[in-house]
């Protein structure tokens, strides 16, 4: 007998509603609030599946000093043509740029950001995004 299984990527933080309302912006998708308001799903159109869960004593990474690592590490995929705008929508939605010793602008392929509850992520240009 086969279980069925999926996953769902779970990012701990100290205010889930608002990391959420962050990522569904971010990703074109939706919140959904189970029976525990401590743990909120993100899910969208495009397979997307994330989630955010209250932790009481959180205190964010602080990579990309060398004293911790990154916990975790989401990777959107952005049409090449579109790097420019994504990346506007995401600092406008509150993300902050990683000095990663280039600047995180213009033609570069793949950049660097913190969420608003400091886990990394990076927008990443993504060809096969171009079935509009």
């Amino acid at each position: 007998m086969t279980v069925g299984k999926t996953s769902v990527l779970v990012l701990d933080c100290a205010e889930p509603l608002e990391l959420a309302d962050f990522y569904a912006n971010l990703l074109d998708a939706e919140t959904r609030i189970g029976s525990d308001p401590d743990f909120v799903e993100i899910v969208g159109n495009a397979g997307v599946h994330l989630a955010v869960r209250r932790d009481h004593g959180y205190a964010p990474p602080s990579w990309p000093r060398p004293e911790d690592s990154h916990q975790a590490h989401l990777r959107v995929l952005v049409d090449p043509d579109d790097m420019d705008e994504a990346e506007r929508e995401a600092i406008g939605l509150g993300a902050r740029p990683v000095d990663t010793g280039d600047s995180n602008s213009g033609p570069r392929d793949v950049r660097v950001y913190t969420d608003p509850a400091g886990h990394s992520f990076s927008l990443a240009a993504y060809p096969v995004l171009r079935s509009r």
